[in-house]
């Protein structure tokens, strides 16, 4: 008991430290505990968050804020459109035509599975058998799932309507009435908070970098990666390049998960040929480019951390908040780091946590 009490008051004699994990613990708490309900709430504070980079920009032009969240906001809802007219449309066909297409590409990887004993001898046909009889079991249950998914949509309809609504508007408000929410906010929070203070400004910009180097990140690698595949065409190339997108949300794993099916649908188009190889060199150089040029110019200020701490985080958040906790797995992470080198020690003791 000593040992702890001791360790205690090393750690927490400072009454901003104990305010700085006081907060922390409600955060997390009302994040843990009402997250679904105020998902639409989370989504919209990114959101803003993300779009509030421009206005801080156009603000250093002599701009009046009012309408420059004015006319951002109006360019969010215009892209907003553009995605579910212009790109959920193709988007959806494509996915349509590959579940079409599934049992063609499932027959064709079994008679190339059943040939492998004759070229492999290693590999036995009662592998392979065992093989196809697993693969069979998986898909019948993602078909079972997929069904069930689409028995209860009406539900998931409604869910994302109430969101078109409500997300635009929580957006604007949380624009336009910036600063009167955040002097509400700390209305509630103790005058003695340095500590809180510092430490959210250092994850503050961290975050900000890190969400819209993110967006800019997802957005340039699909783009690009829909003119390559284009070019070079593949089919599903819409779908594909979304993929590859969304992809980057997760380093390291991300790239290696979706090359699975990039190398899949250029293999049943092509088979091992050229057009395999150039597309593969092709989409190897993006996300080389990606990892090597791109990367580095988006993150500049962002805190670099380990890849171990990387991908310990990316498990532990996307455990904790699913796909938003994968998405801010980095700067989860860079919260914690800011937070051990922000907190207070005392001279004569504590080990240095950076």
């Amino acid at each position: 008991m000593n040992l702890i009490k001791q360790w205690f008051q090393r750690y927490f004699s400072d009454p901003q430290a104990v305010v700085l994990a006081v907060l922390l613990v409600i955060g997390s708490s009302v994040v843990l505990l009402m997250g679904g309900m105020l998902a639409p709430v989370l989504a919209s504070l990114v959101i803003a968050f993300l779009l509030e980079g421009i206005i801080h920009v156009m603000e250093g032009w002599g701009a009046p804020r009012t309408r420059v969240v004015i006319l951002v906001f109006l360019s969010f809802m215009a892209f907003i459109l553009f995605l579910l007219l212009g790109v959920v449309p193709l988007l959806w066909g494509q996915a349509l035509e590959l579940i079409r297409e599934l049992p063609n590409y499932l027959s064709r990887g079994q008679a190339a599975l059943l040939q492998l004993p004759q070229h492999y001898p290693v590999i036995t046909e009662a592998q392979i058998t065992d093989l196809l009889s697993l693969l069979q079991k998986e898909v019948t249950v993602q078909g079972q799932r997929i069904l069930s998914l689409s028995l209860s949509s009406i539900p998931g309809v409604i869910t994302v309507l109430v969101y078109l609504i409500l997300v635009p508007l929580l957006v604007f408000f949380f624009l336009k009435d910036k600063q009167l929410i955040i002097r509400w906010i700390t209305g509630f929070l103790p005058t003695e908070r340095k500590l809180s203070t510092d430490v959210w400004r250092d994850v503050d910009v961290q975050l900000g970098n890190y969400v819209r180097g993110k967006f800019w990140e997802i957005l340039i690698v699909g783009i690009t990666t829909f003119i390559v595949f284009s070019l070079l065409g593949i089919k599903y190339a819409i779908l594909l390049s979304v993929l590859v997108g969304f992809s980057v949300v997760v380093p390291y794993i991300g790239a290696a998960v979706v090359t699975v099916p990039v190398a899949l649908v250029a293999w049943f188009q092509w088979g091992w040929g050229a057009d395999f190889a150039w597309l593969m060199v092709a989409y190897g150089i993006i996300q080389a480019l990606d990892g090597n040029v791109l990367v580095p110019l988006l993150f500049s200020e962002v805190v670099n951390l380990h890849p171990v701490a990387i991908i310990v985080a990316i498990l532990v958040f996307g455990g904790l908040w699913g796909f938003w906790g994968v998405f801010f797995a980095i700067p989860l992470a860079t919260l914690v780091s800011a937070i051990l080198v922000a907190w207070p020690r005392p001279a004569n003791g504590g080990v240095d946590a950076t």
